[in-house]
């Protein structure tokens, strides 16, 4: 391990000539390319633009370290290098958070939260967890051709994950893969979004800095080129594909994993619904649909972006939405009092601005917002009433500041409408708590909040029915993802 960090070294500008780790080196790339500012829209700095070759390497290197280096069976090894890796992110915590703040627009309160100190969290937490972890389980003896057979199961890692990840949270989505795949013995290649991959190739250099992880078990590489993303989700050296993202991307991925057959976890989209009961704390839910729909501008996948609201007091809850969207302070991210912060970039903006003209133009009301703000991707919190239930609208992502409230006749009304989705993340209820939870329960969806409860926390798993994915990332069941069970038996003697 080095005693010192390149996080804030300065090798030809601020933030450039960021590098990617492979086999144990952090190297360069023959080109690079820009990822910028989202409060400014102006540089911020250069990450190394894969190629295809750096990818095949990784992947080679990650197949070498699980085959050879004895990482997989060596559980006091692996506990040993996650306690540095989670030291040393404690370390340079505010160090990463400025870069996050810089690259990924995230302010002071998101990066107390899911950008970053939670994050921190999952890596102590898998560490815990796997000095705990049963991977041996005794299934006892049993009977068969008059002999007694003694029985047991060995849960063993995966092998070479490959690790695809999200622009919108990069060191949630990372630690989130990276944690229980390495508490697991798995080898890893990470590729971070090419939106912010500073942030991703920091964390490259602490594990190669302040660690005495093996060479090759952590990869970590950049490039925008989607063709380097397809290396890593056919190679027949990878044995398992973790990707966070949009649902056709992970459909494509899925699809691609499938001629080898390979182990996939998916954590996609969601379009969920927070549903107001006639006998909610009306105040109570307003301030929820209003402040969670705006977290990191709406770019999270969890967040309900649908509001379901009885019609007979539509009006009412609507007024208070948009009275609570007016209290939202939103700009530069690296001012303190910021709530909500700009969109990832100029692209995305123009998209979500594109999903309320069409809506409007489809005869939905905008209360307000739909505005676009700079300099920078800033987008107004935006509500909109008059919304079709099966509109584009209602039932795409925007992944934006973007609310949309739906009335309803009654409970079943009101679950219907919440199901009526190809997406199944997550879900909020707000009314007296039997009655909400027995909504909640008929609600398709792989997390949900009554009355404002919290769920997200790295002993929890995290997940989606339907199209928002496959498989459960955090809590126990996180770090199962990247395990296979084996099951072992020997002959004792003669049944007695």
């Amino acid at each position: 391990m080095s005693e010192t960090s390149t996080i804030t070294a300065e090798r030809g500008s601020a933030n450039a000539d960021r590098r990617m780790l492979i086999d144990g080196q952090l190297v360069d790339a023959a080109h690079t390319f820009a990822t910028l500012n989202p409060a400014t829209g102006e540089v911020l700095g250069y990450a190394p633009d894969a190629s295809i070759a750096d990818a095949e390497a990784a992947v080679a290197a990650a197949r070498r370290a699980f085959d050879t280096s004895g990482w997989a069976t060596d559980v006091a090894l692996r506990i040993r290098c996650l306690e540095q890796f989670h030291q040393a992110l404690l370390d340079h915590r505010d160090e990463l958070a400025a870069l996050t703040t810089a690259e990924v627009g995230a302010t002071a309160a998101l990066n107390q939260g899911a950008q970053l100190d939670q994050p921190i969290a999952i890596v102590k937490y898998y560490t815990d967890l796997l000095r705990d972890y049963p991977l041996t389980e005794d299934l006892g003896n049993v009977e068969s051709r008059g002999a007694l057979h003694h029985r047991w199961v060995e849960k063993e890692a995966a092998g070479v994950v490959a690790a695809i990840i999200a622009y919108n949270y990069p060191n949630q989505l990372a630690l989130a893969k990276l944690a229980p795949a390495l508490a697991a013995g798995c080898t890893v290649v990470l590729k971070a979004a090419p939106d912010t991959p500073l942030i991703t190739l920091a964390l490259a250099e602490l594990i190669a800095e302040h660690t005495d992880i093996p060479a090759g078990v952590v990869n970590v590489i950049s490039g925008a080129d989607p063709q380097v993303g397809a290396v890593l989700t056919t190679s027949p050296d990878v044995d398992m594909v973790t990707f966070t993202g949009s649902t056709p991307t992970g459909r494509a991925i899925m699809s691609a994993a499938s001629a080898t057959l390979k182990k996939v976890f998916l954590e996609l989209g969601g379009k969920s619904a927070a549903i107001v009961l006639d006998d909610a704390d009306f105040g109570m839910a307003a301030v929820f649909a209003a402040f969670s729909m705006v977290t990191h501008a709406g770019q999270g996948c969890a967040l309900t972006s649908r509001l379901l609201v009885p019609r007979r007091h539509h009006d009412e809850i609507v007024e208070l939405v948009k009275t609570n969207f007016g209290h939202v302070r939103f700009g530069d991210p690296t001012d303190p009092t910021t709530y909500m912060g700009p969109l990832i970039s100029e692209k995305q903006r123009d998209k979500v601005d594109a999903m309320v003209r069409r809506a409007v133009a489809a005869g939905a009301t905008l209360v307000t917002g739909g505005e676009k703000k700079g300099p920078g991707f800033f987008y107004t919190p935006t509500l909109l009433t008059d919304v079709d239930p099966d509109s584009e609208i209602a039932q795409e992502e925007v992944f934006g500041p973007v609310l949309v409230v739906i009335a309803y006749d009654d409970d079943d009304h009101a679950v219907a409408i919440a199901n009526n989705s190809i997406y199944g993340l997550s879900g909020a209820v707000f009314g007296s708590q039997d009655r909400a939870l027995a909504v909640a329960r008929r609600i398709r969806t792989g997390t949900f909040s009554i009355n404002g409860g919290n769920y997200f926390s790295p002993d929890s798993p995290f997940g989606g029915f339907k199209q928002s994915g496959i498989g459960r990332e955090m809590g126990a069941a996180g770090l199962e993802e990247f395990l296979e069970a084996k099951t072992f038996a020997v002959p004792v003697g003669p049944v007695e």
